[in-house]
């Protein structure tokens, strides 16, 4: 089982603080290419990414279902520290899971949906790439 490192599982929980953005790419439902940012993207297990998206009819949490594989990047060029995920996306509708995935994201995003009218999307993952001035090129499957 893949097992992300807790120093990049401790920058991603803090992308927000740090002026980092984690963006998210996925096929919509009219099969183009998209990209966006995700403030609330954590990990949220060993080999998982969280989003919670605070509209529950937008383009990500509606294209899951038909094509759900997605990627994520997160680039910090003052620390020369980059990561890209892969896997496959799920919506969360359990209770227990959307309650994990709004309390696990930074709590400048959970004020954006306070009333928590979003949807969880769980991703697990199945590679995660860390390039890094440190420890260079390091694989993750």
């Amino acid at each position: 089982m893949m097992q992300v490192e807790e120093e990049l599982r401790a920058r991603i929980a803090r992308a927000i603080d740090d002026l980092v953005p984690v963006t998210v790419s996925y096929i919509d439902t009219r099969g183009k290419p998209h990209i966006a940012f995700y403030g609330s993207t954590h990990l949220s297990g060993p080999s998982e990414l969280a989003i919670w998206v605070r509209n529950p009819a937008g383009e990500l949490p509606r294209t899951v279902a038909k094509n759900p594989f997605v990627a994520a990047i997160y680039g910090n060029i003052k620390d020369r520290i980059y990561a890209t995920f892969e896997g496959k996306a799920r919506l969360a509708p359990a209770a227990a899971d959307r309650d994990r995935v709004f309390k696990g994201m930074h709590a400048i995003e959970q004020k954006y949906d306070a009333e928590r009218k979003g949807v969880a999307i769980l991703i697990d993952l199945s590679r995660v790439t860390v390039l890094s001035a440190a420890k260079g090129k390091q694989v993750f499957e």
